[in-house]
C-alpha cells in the first residue's frame, strides 16, 4: 500500500513541482523522496491524449491520496490528480509542455539581446529561482521560432566611402628567417565602385598601415571622403560601442589626405560589409590553394590578378563591369591627393620625473620644472620632440641619442648641467664636514659618474646615523680608498668599541717615587 503525505507536505511538493524544481531539489528540501515526489508531478502521469473520451482515470494515473478502487470523475478528484482532456472543464488551460515555457518573455528577451543558452540559464536560476537543468532551456529554445529582423542596406555614393580591413593571405616563404608563414592583406574597397587595391605585409604596425593607405590612395588616384575601418589597433585607441577614440597619429594622417576615419561598432561587420565580401573574393578566388616564395612575388600576382580578373568581372550588385564603373562614375568623385606624403611621427604620454626630464626612446629631454610629476603629451620622428601640455606646445627638441640627455635652452651639452649637479653635492658633503668632502672628491676620481649615486646614498646616511659616525667611516674609507656603499654603511652601523682606560700619572693621592725607600717596597 502506498504512502500517502500530509496536507502541508504534500501542499508544499506541489507548490516546488510548481515553481519547476527537480526531485533531487525538493527530496533535499522537505526530506521526501524522490519516488514519492514524482507521484505528485503531472508531467509524469500518462498522456491523456491515449485514453478513451469518458473513460475512468487509470489507477496509475490516480492520485496517491484517492484510492485505487471505485469511479472517479473530474469533480471528485483532488488537487494533483491527473486530469483527463475529456473531463477537464472548458475553458481551462491545459499545463506547458515545458517547465521552461513559463519564462518564455524573459527567454525571448535574452535571447533579442544576444546572450547565449548557458548564461540565460544561469540569469533564470539566479532571477527567477528556475529548477530545471540546462538542457531544458535548450529543448524549449529549439521549438521557438527565430525572430526576424529587417536589415538596411548601405548605399554609397560616388567617392563618398572606402571600407579598409586586414585578412590572413596565402603561405609564403619568409627569406629573412626561411620560414613559411602567412602574411597580412590589406585591402581598400570602395563603397560605390567596389573596385579596391590590394597588397599583402608582414606586420600590422601604425606606420605600415598609413603607409598602405597612401599606395592605395595614389593607385586609385584620389581620396574618399569616409574611410571605414575595423577597430584594429592601429586605428582605434580605445574600442567603445558609442563614442571610440582614434589614434591620434590616424587622426592627424586624416587631416593630411582630407578624409574622415569611422570606426564600426564593436562585433558588427555588417557595418563594412562591403569590405568583408570583398576580403572573402579576394582569398577565394585569388590566394585560395597557392603558395608564394616571396612577399614580392605574392604582390606582383595580386596586381595582375587585380587588372585581369578583379576590375573586369561584373559585380553581382551592380550587374556592372568594375574598372567601367569606376572609371565613369566614381574616380572623377574622389578628393584630390595630397602633394607629399605624410610626415609620421609617434605619439604617447610621459610623465615628468623630478629631475625635470621626460623620457622618449631612452634619451632624456628637458622640460620647466614647474611640471615636476605632471602627464604631458609628447610627438617624435626621426629629428623632433615636442612637448604638449594642455594642447599647448611646451618644448620642442632635436632628437639624441639613447642615454644622452638633451641640453636645456641656453646650453651647448648636457654635460655642464651633470657637473653643476655634481657641484651641488660636493657643497652638500662641505656641510656634513670636511672629511666626506675629501672622500667624495677621491670617490669622484676614482669611479666618475657612477659615484654620484653612491655620494648621495652617504648623505643619505646623515638622515639615520649621528654625525659623528659618518665623519669616522668616511675617514677610515679614505685611508683604506674605500668607495662602496657597502662599506660605507657598515662602518657607519659598527657597535663603537669600548674606551680603553688610561693610567692616572699626577693625582694628590700618589706619593713621587722620590718619597719611596726600600723598606716600603719589603713591608
Amino acid at each position: 500500500m502506498p504512502n500517502y503525505l500530509k496536507m502541508t507536505k504534500k501542499s508544499q511538493v506541489l507548490a516546488l513541482l510548481e515553481l519547476g524544481w527537480s526531485y533531487r531539489r525538493i527530496e533535499a528540501e522537505t526530506g521526501v523522496r524522490r519516488e514519492t515526489v514524482s507521484r505528485y508531478d503531472r508531467t509524469r502521469r500518462s498522456n491523456a491524449a491515449k485514453a478513451f473520451p469518458g473513460s475512468d482515470a487509470s489507477p496509475s494515473s490516480a492520485s496517491p491520496d484517492v484510492s485505487p478502487g471505485g469511479d472517479s470523475n473530474a469533480a471528485e478528484t483532488f488537487p494533483g490528480s491527473a486530469a483527463n482532456p475529456a473531463k477537464t472543464f472548458p475553458g481551462s488551460t491545459p499545463r506547458p509542455r515545458f517547465t521552461a515555457a513559463l519564462y518564455r518573455t524573459a527567454i525571448a528577451e535574452k535571447l533579442d539581446t544576444g546572450l547565449s543558452l548557458q548564461r540565460i540559464w544561469q540569469d533564470l536560476v539566479e532571477e527567477y529561482g528556475y529548477g530545471a537543468s540546462y538542457e531544458s532551456v535548450k529543448r524549449f529554445v529549439r521549438t521557438i521560432a527565430p525572430t526576424r529582423k529587417a536589415v538596411g542596406v548601405f548605399h554609397c555614393a560616388p567617392g563618398a566611402e572606402g571600407q579598409v580591413d586586414f585578412f590572413r593571405g596565402a603561405p609564403t616563404l619568409d627569406v629573412g628567417t626561411g620560414e613559411w608563414r602567412r602574411p597580412w592583406v590589406f585591402r581598400l574597397t570602395l563603397g560605390h565602385s567596389r573596385h579596391g587595391y590590394e597588397e599583402a605585409v608582414w606586420d600590422q604596425k601604425l606606420e605600415t598601415f598609413l603607409r598602405l593607405h597612401e599606395r592605395a590612395f595614389r593607385d586609385l588616384g584620389g581620396v574618399p571622403l569616409v574611410i571605414r575601418h575595423d577597430n584594429l589597433k592601429a586605428a582605434v585607441v580605445r574600442a567603445c560601442f558609442f563614442d571610440p577614440d582614434s589614434h591620434e597619429v590616424y587622426l592627424a594622417f586624416a587631416r593630411h589626405w582630407g578624409f574622415t576615419p569611422l570606426p564600426t561598432q564593436p562585433r558588427t561587420p555588417q557595418e563594412n560589409g562591403k569590405q568583408e565580401r570583398s576580403g572573402g573574393y579576394v582569398k577565394g578566388n585569388a590566394l585560395k590553394g597557392r603558395t608564394f616564395d616571396s612577399l614580392d612575388a605574392q604582390n606582383a600576382f595580386l596586381r595582375h590578378w587585380n587588372r585581369t580578373i578583379a576590375r573586369l568581372r561584373i559585380h553581382g550588385t551592380t550587374h556592372r563591369q568594375v574598372w567601367t564603373h569606376f572609371i565613369e562614375v566614381e574616380q572623377t568623385a574622389l578628393q584630390p591627393l595630397a602633394s607629399t606624403a605624410f610626415p609620421f611621427f609617434t605619439a604617447g604620454e610621459r610623465t615628468v620625473h623630478t629631475d625635470g626630464h621626460v623620457e622618449v626612446a631612452g634619451a632624456f629631454y628637458p622640460v620647466p620644472l614647474t611640471l615636476l610629476g605632471q602627464r604631458l603629451r609628447v610627438q617624435w620622428d626621426a629629428h623632433l620632440v615636442r612637448v604638449f601640455h594642455a594642447d599647448a606646445l611646451v618644448v620642442v627638441h632635436a632628437r639624441v641619442a639613447a642615454g644622452v640627455f638633451a641640453p636645456r635652452a641656453g646650453e651647448t651639452e648636457a654635460s655642464t648641467r651633470q657637473q653643476a649637479f655634481v657641484d651641488r653635492l660636493v657643497g652638500q658633503c662641505e656641510r656634513v664636514g670636511p672629511a666626506v668632502t675629501q672622500w667624495a672628491d677621491a670617490a669622484l676620481a676614482a669611479r666618475g659618474v657612477r659615484a654620484i649615486r653612491l655620494i648621495q646614498g652617504v648623505l643619505g646616511l646623515t638622515r639615520r646615523h649621528p654625525r659623528e659616525r659618518i665623519l669616522a667611516a668616511v675617514t677610515e674609507a679614505y685611508a683604506h680608498q674605500h668607495f662602496r656603499y657597502q662599506t660605507i654603511r657598515r662602518l657607519v652601523e659598527r657597535t663603537p668599541a669600548p674606551p680603553r682606560p688610561t693610567l692616572v700619572t699626577d693625582d694628590p693621592a700618589i706619593r713621587p717615587l722620590t718619597q719611596y725607600t726600600l723598606e716600603d717596597f719589603i713591608r
